[in-house]
């Protein structure tokens, strides 16, 4: 029997999609600016992952210089968001239920912050976690060991139900907490998880 879930942010709970253009504006200036160190391809690739995968990632994938690296993370430590948002419409079948809920997400802090209050959904959880890699070392696998530790929950206890199979995903599954892959696209019909759905809705049976 599943005592709580722990679910990510981004792609997860909402789409970043319907923000990227707001907030990324200038970001994606940003990545324009870098023509002199990358490839068109390159920068329109990052670009598109840069809406599903930390910057420190995208920026490490790319090669981003040192100088560059320091102007992005300048850039976007800074940022929030303010503008109305709306979650996936599935989630309101997670956020009805009574089961315990964490929110553990990958970030700049203020941003991430920003995110969550215009999604008014800080009342959904128990505890949130930002893991922001210039804040902290921590991980998402640290974050969900803690979370293990301080409430002495066992992995069988636990799900995890985010977008990524090499975030959450995986930090979840070297923990042995089952895992439920949310994706609507079907980017990942491979990906290593307990379980997998085109459907956020579809979690819910798996707890409750």
């Amino acid at each position: 029997m599943k005592k709580a879930i722990i679910l990510d942010l981004d792609n997860t709970i909402y789409p970043v999609s319907s923000i990227a253009e707001d907030l990324f504006t200038k970001v994606l200036a940003f990545l324009d600016s870098l023509a002199d160190e990358l490839s068109a391809d390159e920068i329109s690739k990052a670009k598109e992952d840069m809406k599903r995968r930390p910057y420190q990632q995208v920026a490490a994938q790319y090669n981003f210089s040192e100088v560059a690296k320091s102007k992005g993370i300048e850039l976007l430590k800074n940022l929030e968001y303010s503008l109305p948002m709306q979650p996936y419409e599935e989630y309101k079948y997670i956020s009805d239920t009574t089961i315990v809920k964490f929110l553990v997400t990958t970030g700049f802090t203020k941003l991430q912050w920003s995110k969550i209050k215009q999604l008014s959904i800080e009342k959904d959880f128990k505890a949130i976690y930002i893991v922001d890699p210039e804040v902290s070392s921590d991980t998402k696998k640290d974050i969900f060991a803690m979370i293990m530790s301080t409430h002495s929950y066992k992995p069988s206890e636990l799900l995890i139900i985010g977008d990524d199979p090499e975030s959450e995903i995986k930090a979840a599954t070297l923990l042995g907490i089952d895992t439920f892959l949310f994706d609507p696209e079907n980017r990942y019909p491979n990906a290593l998880v307990t379980y997998s759905s085109k459907k956020l809705k579809d979690a819910v049976p798996l707890f409750s």
